[in-house]
């Protein structure tokens, strides 16, 4: 195998793997009942005067003070890859958590294969992101297993996109998929459902993607403007949101689904065990390359 190419699949595998972590915990799958049998009323308000503004507004607050959660998720993206994610995530004092990813399709799976593994490590720091990417990847690296993603790095070189990657990386939470409901003005309560055994209220909603960056990031004007044009020309407008709440008011599942140029995208995540205790160690520094130094490298090559 070539020393370029193990070099920038694993790049681009552990990116990849960025963004997917970023998307479950923050802002994925059949969006209708599938996480139980549908009940009670849909549509509108939900019926008896019921606001779901109100109790999605409850919703936000509760799972945003929780602090942490255990996460699952599984992620298709077209033709590119699928993938299932598990692990623990805390956001009281920016995201930090480790998961663990796995490749079950696509093209992401069949070059992780050939870099002789299907799954691979995810830590989140407040500062940084760090990818573990096998004994093959570290052949070919100085024998450096991890990857190092600082995120004022993902803003220096990704442009609007690594500057609404890093926001999104220091500020998200999983009630930013609430907040994305409450800012759409396209929400409604679709009934009482069960979801892995729990009583849930799901609510459905559709958002404009542009429009939500806006409301949800600290992005300037410019930016957004910037990533407004990187999303249009990806082919992303809108997506649907459905997020299933339990009586503590925590979410507890979520589905987004949209369409890209690439092809269809969903993600579906569900939450547990909110105020799980979460450490996460900075892998050692003999053990990790850094983004930049590999681009650089790769550049150079």
């Amino acid at each position: 195998m070539k020393r370029t190419f193990v070099r920038t699949a694993g790049l681009s595998i552990a990116a990849m793997s960025l963004l997917a972590g970023v998307t479950a915990c923050g802002s994925s799958g059949d969006s209708g009942s599938s996480g139980g049998s549908s009940g009670g009323s849909s549509g509108g308000s939900g019926g008896g005067g019921f606001d779901p503004i109100a109790a999605l507004r409850t919703a936000e607050k509760s799972t945003d003070g929780a602090d942490s959660a255990k996460v699952e998720s599984t992620t298709t993206m077209g033709s590119v890859m699928s993938m299932t994610a598990d692990g623990a995530l805390a956001w009281g004092d920016g995201l930090t958590g480790n998961l663990t990813i796995t490749y079950t399709g696509g093209t992401m799976a069949d070059t992780m294969r050939e870099m002789g593994s299907d799954s691979m490590e995810a830590r989140y720091l407040p500062d940084a992101y760090y990818a573990r990417m096998g004994d093959t990847f570290a052949e070919q690296s100085g024998g450096k297993h991890w990857i190092k993603y600082a995120y004022d790095d993902l803003e220096t070189l990704g442009g609007s996109g690594g500057a609404y990657l890093k926001d999104q990386m220091q500020n998200t939470t999983p009630n930013q998929s609430v907040k994305l409901l409450l800012a759409s003005g396209d929400v409604h309560k679709v009934g009482e459902e069960r979801v892995r055994g729990q009583q849930t209220t799901h609510y459905s909603g559709t958002v404009d993607v542009a429009d939500l960056a806006e409301k949800n990031s600290s992005l300037s004007q410019s930016q957004l403007d910037d990533l407004r044009k990187t999303l249009e020309q990806a082919g992303v407008t809108t997506e649907t949101v459905d997020i299933w709440v339990d009586d503590q008011d925590l979410l507890v599942k979520k589905v987004e689904k949209g369409e890209a140029s690439a092809g269809a995208y969903s993600q579906t995540a569900y939450y547990s065990d909110y105020g799980t205790e979460v450490a996460v160690e900075e892998p050692p520094a003999s053990d990790t390359a850094d983004f930049t130094e590999l681009v650089q490298q790769q550049s150079g090559g």
